[in-house]
């Protein structure tokens, strides 16, 4: 293994191995770190929708995004840019979100499940492959949102700014934030453990560029496994230290896992719309939030979407829950693979017409 492929395998490793400890420590079952069901949480605790077993202001969120902003100010990664079609990739967000409730998981969640033995989340890893795969279709015909341009330093602070003040108010707990007394909502782990692996995991991440989206794409566009020795180290390191630290806890099979379902056709279809978006706005949940935190403003609006799209998921009842995924959802999740096929298709015809014109 090359030494850039093992610091990269290590990095993952780490990770796993924290997001697995956060799980014994408290945290719900399989979601030591869920960049979608965290921000779901926050969305909730912050009033955007009221399903009280998801509001909570998750530690881990706030970890990740200062670890990566000053791991972006200390090796001068920080730099303002942004203006690339906002408002496809605010609605993105939101979809991607619809899509990770679909399937009650990011692609993270996915791959810890998958090392605590639920395979549903096989399921949901061959919808994010097959969402992927359709997206590079779309990159090798000149699908692009446009180059970002220089941004101004207070535009790339927003989403700092938010990080702040979310530890403020889960410091001080206003009443105007809500917090779980049920559900997952309220299972954590406690905050200065969650804040301290964040911190770890958004240094990791904001140096390694580790990202499921990226790493399953390059491996299938370019036949470049860099990225994915990160993905092969989270799952190595969560599955061993499952085994070590909660052999109980470890259960393989369908039936009986924590905080999901085994509607196997809506668990590859909400994967399928992360791994589609993934690729139509250049990273997963949790690299749209590390970008963000170095001062990426399109990244941020993307995360602001996935606020959103907790909030729209909840509030039309599109959201997945251990007994299934309800009318509604399944209904949206057609809707929304049209509209981003459709979106593809306009992006890659414009951006084709716009090198023409050159």
């Amino acid at each position: 293994m090359k030494k850039e492929n093992m610091k990269i395998f290590i990095g993952g490793a780490i990770i796993g191995i924290l997001g697995a400890l956060l799980v014994k420590f408290g945290n719900p079952g399989n979601m030591g770190f869920c960049i979608a069901c965290f921000w779901r949480d926050i969305s909730g605790a912050l009033g955007f929708h009221r399903a009280e077993v998801v509001q909570y202001i998750r530690p881990e969120i706030i970890g990740l995004i200062f670890g990566a902003f000053i791991s972006s100010l200390a090796f001068g990664d920080f730099r303002s840019r942004g203006g690339s079609s906002p408002i496809l990739r605010f609605l993105m967000g939101v979809f991607m979100m619809i899509g990770a409730l679909i399937f009650l998981g990011c692609p993270l969640r996915m791959i810890l499940r998958l090392a605590n033995g639920d395979l549903n989340a096989l399921v949901g890893l061959i919808g994010f492959i097959g969402g992927i795969f359709v997206g590079i279709q779309f990159l090798k015909k000149g699908y692009s949102l446009g180059r970002a341009s220089k941004r101004s330093k207070t535009e790339a602070l927003v989403v700092i700014v938010f990080g702040a003040l979310l530890l403020l108010f889960l410091v001080i707990r206003p009443a105007f934030v809500f917090f779980s007394t049920e559900g997952p909502g309220s299972s954590h782990a406690p905050m200065i453990l969650s804040i301290a692996a964040g911190l770890i995991v958004g240094f990791i991440l904001q140096r390694t560029r580790i990202c499921s989206g990226a790493a399953f794409r390059d491996l299938i566009l370019i036949k470049d496994p860099h990225y994915f020795y990160g993905i092969l180290g989270i799952f190595l390191a969560a599955l061993v230290t499952n085994l070590i630290a909660n052999p109980a806890g470890f259960n393989l099979g369908f039936e009986g896992q924590p905080i999901a379902h085994n509607n196997h056709v809506f668990n590859f279809l909400g994967m399928f719309i992360v791994g589609l978006t993934a690729v139509l706005l250049g990273g997963c949940p949790i690299r749209q939030t590390i970008l963000a935190a170095e001062g990426d403003t399109d990244a941020g609006l993307t995360v602001f979407g996935l606020i959103v799209g907790a909030a729209v998921s909840h509030n039309f009842k599109l959201a997945a829950s251990g007994e299934g995924v309800p009318a509604n959802g399944q209904i949206a999740t057609i809707i929304i693979i049209v509209l981003l096929l459709i979106i593809a298709f306009a992006m890659t015809k414009f951006a084709a017409e716009e090198r023409r014109n050159r």
